[in-house]
């Protein structure tokens, strides 16, 4: 149950990342992909910004660890789970970093 509850989390930690950055119009609602195409649209986001391709990253792998968690948890969970850790970093790190550029213009 711990795996569902880390995978939970990890999405909630990204959707506050998203919505509590104050960048964008529309708040994203999941990490699924069609979520994410329908925000990028809404938000007039390029498909190949960063912030899209990290978060649909982080939501491909967080589809594969749940699909793993049926199984013992193994070393390649483990090392998936830090993906989805760092790959909530570098979300983090730019929608900061958009934050202080639009604040400095």
């Amino acid at each position: 149950m711990s795996e569902f509850n880390n995978r939970i989390k990890a999405q909630r930690e990204a959707l506050k990342v998203v919505n509590g950055s104050g960048l964008f119009c529309e708040p994203l609602l999941s990490l699924t992909e069609k979520a994410i195409d329908r925000w990028s649209n809404n938000n007039d986001l390029s498909n190949t910004d960063r912030a899209i391709l990290l978060l649909k990253a982080m939501s491909g792998t967080l589809f594969f660890l749940a699909n793993k968690s049926q199984e013992q948890v193994t070393e390649d969970y483990k090392i998936l789970s830090k993906k989805v850790n760092d790959q909530l970093s570098k979300l983090e790190i730019e929608l900061k970093n958009r934050v202080v550029s639009k604040t400095i213009r």
